[in-house]
């Protein structure tokens, strides 16, 4: 029997609770990371719920046979500046090209209400995600020692532009 596999609009009741809880378990379970790490994405959440622009800002939900397993949040950086945040796909989930198909919402998302760039924040341990970012155009523009999440880390920023569809 073939998995149902569905990409939608984040929205539905659960949806909010279930991006904080997958973060913080999952990025503890890999990476040691402690709880100010699922502090900041509850926050990045709530700001979401909040007071997100629904004209420049969006977010998905991957699900494998109606269970929750992934997410992308699309958000303004600035007026020019869309920012791709909190990608995450559920280890029991990865090998289904759901972190591509994720990130690939965004962009597309980010091209057509018109943002020049994009830009995202992550961490030198999340080398999949990177792989993901690169082989969508991204670049690292900068790279910050930090200590954050109860570990020593290296920030990275990456950018792209986003031109007409197709690039």
């Amino acid at each position: 029997m073939s998995e149902q596999v569905l990409i939608r609009p984040l929205g539905r009741p659960g949806d909010l609770g279930w991006v904080v809880l997958a973060h913080g378990e999952t990025y503890a379970a890999e990476f040691g990371w402690d709880s100010s790490f699922e502090a900041l994405v509850a926050r990045i959440v709530a700001d979401y719920a909040v007071d997100h622009d629904p004209a420049r800002e969006a977010a998905w939900i991957a699900e494998v046979d109606g269970k929750r397993v992934g997410c992308v949040f699309c958000v303004a950086a600035d007026d020019e500046t869309a920012q791709l945040r909190i990608l995450l796909v559920d280890p029991a989930a990865r090998g289904r090209s759901l972190g591509g198909r994720l990130v690939d919402e965004c962009l597309a998302f980010a091209r057509r209400v018109g943002y020049p760039r994009i830009r995202l924040w992550t961490n030198h341990p999340l080398v999949a995600a990177r792989r993901i970012y690169l082989s969508r155009g991204f670049r690292l523009v900068r790279e910050e020692p930090h200590h954050s999440f109860g570990a020593d880390l290296t920030g990275q920023v990456y950018e792209r532009e986003l031109a007409a569809a197709g690039n």
